[in-house]
């Protein structure tokens, strides 16, 4: 997934500066960071079967179950060369660097086969790089900050899970969102703006106020856009393009969509 999405990526080109990066990618970079600092102290030990542990873990958790699971819209459906999409790309393409050099060690002939399509102008083995420079990725606040974002996420998905078991929603696209929450709470989610849907893998998602927090959800009556799969009111209010919905219409042949969290 990584390679094929860094595939049209240039990094002397392309890439956004840290600061420019959407603010799940930055967080992204922050993991990153935390997450080789642990590699790196198992290994100054040759301690092995740990790293191979926690790889495990930080890809089917943190990248496969949370950030991929998120980003593919923004990969699949903003346009080729968007901010949204080079943001994403560049995260992808650092995280992709710093983890064949965190696999080298004990998949040997994977990280070097995977090193030659990643950084085929180096013309060098990757046993002879160093590991990636991550001072600049690290943020404590932004890991806490989407450590409990990812929590009220669990307790959404819960809640699309037992309606999907009834039967009344598919795809979590299917699903609107209502979350009620605390102050602390809400501020979090409020700083996601419209990009909380994204987040939350739906196609509606609104915040309300609340003693603690809440989920509720409703299945949408909104028709789906054939491109992204959104249930969207907008869908068919292009003539020249009733399947689609105002943002892929926008991503398509406009502006784009504006994207600021996710």
């Amino acid at each position: 997934i990584l390679l094929a999405n860094t595939s049209d990526f240039d990094v002397s080109k392309d890439a956004l500066p840290l600061g420019e990066l959407l603010e799940i990618d930055r967080w992204m970079l922050a993991r990153a960071a935390q997450f080789q600092q642990e590699v790196l102290a198992h290994y100054q030990v040759y301690e092995f079967h740990p790293v191979v542990a926690k790889l495990q873990v930080f890809c089917s958790e943190d990248l496969g179950a949370f950030y991929l699971d998120v980003l593919k819209d923004r990969l699949y459906t903003t346009a080729p060369g968007s901010r949204a999409r080079r943001s994403a790309q560049t995260a992808l393409w650092q995280l992709t660097n710093a983890m064949l050099r965190w696999m080298a060690p004990f998949l040997s002939f994977t990280a070097e086969e995977a090193w030659k399509v990643f950084a085929p102008q180096k013309k060098t083995s990757i046993f002879v790089e160093t590991y990636a420079d991550v001072t600049g990725w690290r943020g404590e606040e932004l890991l806490a900050k989407w450590a409990r974002i990812r929590d009220i996420r669990d307790v959404a998905n819960k809640q699309i899970e037992a309606l999907r078991t009834e039967g009344r929603v598919g795809s979590s696209l299917q699903a609107n969102l209502v979350i009620g929450a605390d102050a602390a709470d809400h501020a979090l989610l409020a700083s996601l703006g419209d990009d909380l849907r994204f987040v939350t893998i739906t196609s509606r998602a609104v915040l309300s106020t609340a003693d603690a927090l809440t989920v509720q959800v409703a299945p949408s009556t909104a028709p789906k856009c054939e491109r992204c799969w959104h249930y969207r009111d907008d869908v068919g209010h292009d003539a020249a393009h009733p399947g689609l919905c105002g943002r892929c219409t926008a991503n398509l042949y406009g502006a784009g969509e504006a994207r600021t969290a996710a």
